[in-house]
Formats: C-alpha cells, sequence, structure tokens
C-alpha cells in the first residue's frame, strides 16, 4: 500500500528521532511528509516504533492511505518528483 506520512512534533530533539525513523522506512519528499510503499508488516512495525517516540498530549503524525487510482493521479511540482513504486528486485 502507498502511504503519504506527515508530522507535527514541537519538540527538536523528539522530531529529529521520528525523522530519522521514518526515513528508514520512506522518501521525504518536503520537511515533514514522506512517502512510502509499506507491506502491512512494515506498516505495523513503523506504527509500533512511532507509538513508543510520540507524545500523544503534543505530537501529531497521520498516514494517508492511497489507492492504485488515487496513487496515479498524485502530481508534483517542483525539484522533488513523484515517488515511485519500488522495482522488482530477484536475487
Amino acid at each position: 500500500m502507498f502511504y503519504v506520512i506527515s508530522y507535527d512534533i514541537p519538540d527538536d530533539k523528539r522530531r529529529l528521532k521520528i525523522a530519522d525513523l521514518l526515513e528508514g522506512y520512506a522518501a521525504r519528499v518536503q520537511k515533514s511528509v514522506f512517502e512510502a510503499h509499506l507491506e502491512a508488516a512494515q506498516y505495523a512495525d513503523l506504527r509500533k516504533r512511532l507509538n513508543r517516540l510520540i507524545k500523544a498530549e503534543e505530537d501529531n503524525v497521520r498516514f494517508y492511505r492511497l489507492c492504485g487510482e488515487c496513487r496515479a493521479a498524485v502530481e508534483a511540482i517542483g525539484k522533488v518528483g513523484v515517488t515511485r513504486e519500488p522495482e522488482l528486485l530477484i536475487v
């Protein structure tokens, strides 16, 4: 599934930890916005790890799921293009 993940974290130290975590799963497309193709297990793992880092009363992390049709309609203007689905790699 394709996700757009955004966050608003007021604490600098916590924001850096969350950004570092997200960069392990997703492509950063704006300072606080990431795009990722995640399998169900990856998504569950990311959510679990984020839940340990965030302060629910202060922080806001949002996941937007985009279906294939919606994903195909995504447009970008500027220096960062649209995140592409990973190519199949056979080892």
